[in-house]
């Protein structure tokens, strides 16, 4: 099982917390993060390209999807792994995310779930 959440929720997360952010998050101590996998996070570049250059959604997940996929696909093999060790993980960032919002971590949940079927 993988979830996701905000690294600011204030309910019970399951199993492995796992931060994919390529940032340390503002006033988070480190207790609440089992594992820090820097590069499941959008790179630098296309970060700020979303959040300061207007790249809109659609975009900006396709050019994730790509990253990880073709750049990075020891990322997904290494969630993958630490899911079948530990049984379940959450996929943690800043974001609190209203329904009406967007987050990486939503395709990055789809990304390794599609692996799956």
């Amino acid at each position: 099982m993988i979830e996701h959440a905000s690294i600011y929720s204030t309910s019970d997360i399951a199993g492995l917390k796992v931060l994919v952010m390529r940032y340390w998050p503002r006033g988070v101590r480190r207790e609440r993060v089992d594992v820090w996998i820097k590069d499941a996070a959008p790179s630098r570049e296309l970060l700020r390209a979303y959040a300061h250059e207007g790249l809109p959604w659609a975009e900006f997940e396709q050019r994730y999807r790509d990253e990880m996929l073709h750049e990075r696909p020891e990322v997904l093999e290494r969630l993958r792994g630490l899911q079948e060790e530990h049984g379940a993980l959450t996929l943690l960032c800043h974001e609190r995310m209203p329904p009406e919002e967007h987050c990486h971590r939503t395709v990055l949940l789809e990304l390794l779930t599609e692996a799956r079927l």
